[in-house]
């Protein structure tokens, strides 16, 4: 199925938003969270670029991406990048409408094994729309939400810096649910 017909989040589509949310919260630079966000780097797929990577057995990494595709891809991550740093701007001047005790009972619901994936999804949904209504309306709703879903996953990343996984995980889920379509059109618009 086409990808831009779908519904439906596809790799790439994942990988897109793993990317800007990495970059969003990589953006903040005097978050406490620096040490998870290293090592959730690690585990998130990366692009592998360059065709003469060795081997543990000698030999050189065959690639089938053309050089144009690989070339489009590393193109569409720094534009990834751009967009997650304008974004994270964005969200420093909303950060003072987020009241810590928002940020409290979203971090105790990560907290909380009980509570499954699409349970954590919701309340951070719940969370969303007390917040998005004390916003103007000129950024778009979409926008605001997308950088205001980033915003609370760094707000809870601070306030307890071993949820990042799990909070990454959800936001990046909760993305793909709610604001695919509106993420694959603002990076396509930045790459014509």
């Amino acid at each position: 199925m086409d990808s831009k017909v779908s519904n439906g989040s596809s790799l790439q589509d994942e990988r897109i938003t793993n990317l800007l949310v990495f970059g969003f919260l990589q953006s903040c630079p005097h978050a406490s969270f620096h040490k998870e966000l290293e090592v959730l780097g690690h585990e998130l797929p990366v692009h592998t670029s360059g065709s003469d990577e060795l081997q543990t057995d000698g030999n050189r990494c065959s690639y089938f991406m053309e050089d144009a595709a690989e070339t489009d891809s590393e193109s569409q991550e720094a534009v990834i990048r751009d967009i997650a740093r304008h974004l994270a701007r964005i969200g420093d001047r909303m950060e003072y409408g987020i009241r810590p005790g928002l940020v409290d009972s979203l971090a105790a619901q990560f907290r909380n094994q009980s509570l499954s994936e699409e349970d954590r999804r919701q309340g951070l949904a719940a969370v969303l729309q007390q917040l998005v209504h004390s916003y103007p309306a000129d950024m778009g709703q979409e926008k605001t939400l997308l950088v205001l879903t980033m915003l609370l996953a760094r707000k809870v990343a601070e306030h307890s810096p071993a949820l990042l996984r799990d909070v990454f995980h959800t936001t990046v889920n909760f993305i793909n649910q709610n604001l695919l379509t509106y993420l694959r059109n603002l990076v396509q618009s930045e790459m014509d």
